[in-house]
């Protein structure tokens, strides 16, 4: 209690996450019936609420700019604040609630592990099964080696202003087409095609320059 009792402190004051210093809390083991009580008995609530609305803000914010396929679970956060604000929830719910989304923050930034990927590869994963068809664990798995393989046959390609140039960035539409050959017979035309827009606009914005890095 006291330990996210700071950590609500601390965000709502500068407003960052961040990845150095003591280790991250484990949302998941917090005792969040016992900590919505807590507040239940606070005298200082709106200012409770507001520290924890900037704590999730952050780490979404953070989240999202690794990931722009979380871009949902913001909209959860935002959809909940307005559900206050036009009174579907008091005060007491809406805490509740985000205390909820908060816990599902932490292990959405631990999704990648669970799913065996790296950052950057989860991305590519999600973009090829948000949306997607329904798929077999045999065939999310080819899923997955396909997201792996073609991230590293990117890398040789991301050459110095390759966004600048017309053969370089032909090459890595191409690239990504013959990757994206090797998923489950299940994409049909029409989802293969936007996979392929969908992933070159992921490169195109996120990678201008050769070394494949994702900032935190």
């Amino acid at each position: 209690m006291q330990q996210i009792g700071g950590l609500l402190d601390e965000s709502i004051t500068g407003l960052t996450i961040r990845d150095g210093g003591p280790p991250a809390i484990d949302l998941s083991a917090i005792n969040f019936e016992a900590l919505a009580q807590c507040f239940k008995d606070s005298k200082h609530k709106n200012t409770d609420l507001e520290a924890l609305k900037a704590f999730i803000a952050a780490k979404l914010a953070k989240l999202v700019r690794l990931n722009r396929t979380r871009t949902d679970v913001a909209e959860t956060f935002e959809a909940l604040i307005e559900s206050y604000n036009h009174g579907s929830r008091n005060i007491e719910q809406l805490f509740e609630e985000l205390l909820k989304l908060s816990n599902s923050l932490d292990e959405e930034q631990e999704r990648h592990v669970r799913e065996n990927l790296s950052e950057e590869e989860l991305v590519i994963f999600d973009i090829l099964t948000r949306p997607a068809p329904e798929l077999t664990a045999v065939e999310r798995d080819e899923v997955k080696r396909v997201a792996k393989a073609l991230l590293e046959r990117l890398k040789a390609l991301l050459v110095l202003n390759w966004r600048q140039k017309l053969a370089a960035r032909s090459r890595v539409k191409l690239e990504i087409e013959d990757a994206l050959d090797m998923l489950p017979a299940a994409y049909d035309r029409v989802l293969f095609a936007q996979t392929c827009a969908a992933l070159f606009a992921h490169v195109h914005e996120s990678y201008p320059e050769p070394t494949i890095t994702l900032c935190a």
